[in-house]
């Protein structure tokens, strides 16, 4: 007899608010939280956006804008996080194939839904966020990820050890903020992650790293949200994305702070407004933002017209160093 096979849908929505990134969450049931998800009805809904749509809208009375699908999981047999699409849903005994969509808005509106909330994304990734220098969590993992390493023998314990010195900077190795995907499916192989002890029926982590793991999510969100930011850091780079995270009218300074917040990483001023000027991606119009808190600062658009008119390039990200 075949397997039944249900498509699940995922929810990434990510929106800048008070200067950090922050991902539109919901705890079904009083579970771990996890994104805007439910089962694709092949009978009911036309095209998986718009059964998407429909479910982020009913979970969160949240209507998403930007829309782009992310991935798909579902391979078997992976030593990944296992998806679940909750009871009810007809996936006890199925094989069950994950899409995740990216979704960005430029105002984290309130829901107003019960049991949702925005949440910043270091909750779930600590270890990501580099703005004010190495984070203390990833000096937390740092020792795990080196004993699991050592715990192998021979061409084993090279992979593990290169694995982690590459992925997680460790050993003077250069951070790569776009590999978030890679990191967490890391300690999720380390058994580091906390979902790695719930899908296994193993004893958690220690209780000492609980803290640096950042917060487990429910079913495979946490997999999926990793692999939007990976998109997302990557993205920017290439595409004027970030500016679907903006208001119509910004100052420079609030556009910097969300592209650090969604990297990670510390730019440098001035090389990132003379990048921007070569770029022509944004005008001023004339006008001042008095509600700075100091000095008023000019605001800008971007400008959308140009990307009909010519190919459009992301930002780039010149880093602050030490």
């Amino acid at each position: 007899m075949a397997r039944a096979v249900v498509i699940g849908l995922s929810a990434v929505v990510v929106a800048i608010r008070d200067g950090q990134a922050v991902v539109l969450t919901v705890r079904p049931e009083r579970q771990q939280a996890g994104l805007p998800f439910g089962p694709f009805d092949p009978d009911g809904h036309r095209t998986f956006e718009l059964a998407l749509r429909a479910f982020v809208t009913a979970q969160t009375r949240f209507e998403l804008g930007y829309v782009e699908q992310l991935y798909t999981f579902g391979d078997k047999g992976r030593d990944a996080p296992l998806a679940d699409m909750g009871a009810g849903a007809g996936a006890g005994a199925a094989r069950v194939i994950s899409v995740g969509y990216l979704a960005l808005t430029p105002q984290a509106v309130e829901t107003h839904a019960p049991d949702t909330a925005w949440a910043d994304w270091s909750r779930f990734f600590p270890w990501e966020d580099w703005r004010e220098g190495r984070p203390a969590a990833l000096t937390a993992l740092e020792p795990a990820l080196r004993q699991w390493a050592d715990a192998a023998a021979g061409p084993e314990a090279i992979r593990r050890r290169s694995a982690a010195r590459l992925l997680f900077a460790l050993d003077d190795a250069p951070w790569n903020e776009e590999r978030v995907l890679e990191r967490y499916e890391l300690l999720y192989e380390a058994g580091l992650a906390p979902e790695a002890a719930r899908d296994r029926g193993e004893h958690a982590p220690s209780p000492a790293l609980a803290g640096a793991m950042g917060e487990p999510m429910f079913s495979d969100h946490r997999r999926i949200l990793a692999t939007a930011l990976s998109r997302l850091r990557g993205k920017l780079k290439y595409r004027p994305v970030v500016f679907e995270l903006m208001p119509e009218a910004f100052t420079l300074s609030s556009l910097q702070r969300a592209v650090e917040a969604i990297a990670g990483v510390p730019l440098h001023k001035q090389n990132f407004r003379r990048a921007l000027e070569r770029a022509e991606l944004v005008e001023g119009l004339g006008s001042m933002d008095t509600d700075t808190g100091g000095r008023p600062a000019e605001l800008f658009r971007f400008r959308r017209e140009i990307l009909g008119a010519r190919p459009v390039s992301g930002l780039s990200l010149p880093l602050l160093r030490d």
